[in-house]
């Protein structure tokens, strides 16, 4: 897209141990974060600023995972 810097990685990552694989893009000074469950296949994505720490965003994947599967299995 003209007028944006963006890169991204080639290929996704994987959180071993977790179930979870990361996408991570890098738009300008924000990021979007992408993560699948690799059990249930259930896929978040959410912004964050660029400079974030990649624990920080590891732990707001697996909580926004956590929350939304919680969801899905009728809890509140």
């Amino acid at each position: 897209m003209p007028g944006h810097d963006s890169t991204s990685n080639a290929q996704p990552e994987f959180l071993y141990g977790t179930g979870v694989i990361l996408e991570m893009t890098t738009i300008g000074t924000s990021q979007k974060v992408s993560a699948v469950d690799e059990r249930t296949g259930t896929e978040i994505s959410f912004i964050v600023p660029a400079t974030t720490a990649r624990a920080d965003i590891e732990r707001l994947a697996r909580a926004k995972l956590d929350y939304v599967l919680k969801k899905q299995n009728g809890g509140t």
